[in-house]
């Protein structure tokens, strides 16, 4: 099953994500509406045209109207969400979301929802350093990767129409993982680089560094302007996959600092290979 243009959107959470999703398809000529939280947000989405109806209140019939809920709200959120309103979605209607954990969520979700309706989780690697809907932007999809994570209480038709979603906001490369699969690659790629580069701007006060860095230093710590109340939920929803990469890298940092203290070169040299090595894997891409 495809999403096709005859389908109505509903976006609940109209953020840097939401946004980003309401401009796509809507430029693209599909029906889109939403439901946020804040007037001004509402007031701005309708004076942008991202949307074509918008309100801060989660109407029954609004949502019981839509063909596909796209939730983009924090995970505590979006389920005390469905905990209020998933009994006004219609039988036959889809939910996805861009849900940063998975497996704490996800049965949980599909277990709440009502009898008809599928909830197919999805998670699109893509995001800004900002936050709100004055800074989406749909190009950040084009050239990232979109994630979609099924359990087997999902349809064919519902992981077509997922990854079909997937295709139409311009993501680079769709794959399909667990909700555990997830967390355990997300807690490496996504999780641990924001604890390291908070870790970084941690270790030093000075506030002339600026002054003296060059561009490995910003590209690295580039993450580290974060939002912390999404960032700190989503690192303790994930806390044991997280806390097994923090320690796997603290090994390998350990392994590091060990060569340095005993001046051994060709340790040094042969873990440089190594980095060099996987990090073409990239370049490949």
């Amino acid at each position: 099953m495809k999403l096709t243009p005859d389908k109505k959107i509903l976006i609940v959470g109209l953020g840097l994500l939401g946004g980003s999703y309401a401009r796509s398809l809507t430029r693209q000529g599909y029906t889109v509406k939403c439901i946020t939280r804040s007037q001004s947000t509402v007031d701005y989405a309708l004076s942008e045209k991202m949307v074509e109806y918008a309100t801060t209140k989660p109407d029954p019939a609004l949502i019981g109207e839509a063909d596909l809920i796209i939730i983009a709200l924090y995970p505590n959120v979006f389920i005390k969400w469905i905990e209020e309103y998933g009994k006004y979605i219609k039988k036959g209607a889809f939910v996805t979301d861009v849900t940063g954990v998975k497996s704490c969520i996800v049965y949980r979700i599909q277990s709440m929802l009502p009898d008809g309706v599928e909830f197919i989780a999805s998670h699109p690697m893509a995001g800004r350093e900002v936050s709100g809907a004055q800074n989406s932007d749909d190009k950040i999809f084009k050239g990232a990767n979109y994630i979609v994570t099924p359990t087997d209480k999902n349809t064919a038709d519902g992981i077509d129409l997922c990854r079909s979603l997937g295709e139409i906001l311009g993501f680079a490369r769709i794959s399909e993982l667990s909700p555990e699969e997830h967390d355990e690659m997300i807690a490496f790629v996504s999780q641990l680089t924001h604890c390291i580069a908070v870790s970084l701007m941690n270790a030093n006060a000075d506030q002339k560094l600026c002054d003296y860095t060059g561009d490995s230093f910003r590209d690295l710590t580039r993450i580290a302007r974060i939002n912390e109340d999404m960032w700190s939920e989503l690192f303790l929803l994930n806390k044991k996959a997280l806390l097994h990469e923090i320690d796997a890298f603290e090994t390998q940092l350990s392994r590091m600092r060990g060569y340095i203290e005993h001046g051994d070169a060709e340790g040094l040299k042969e873990m440089m290979r190594t980095s060099t090595e996987r990090r073409s894997w990239f370049d490949k891409k």
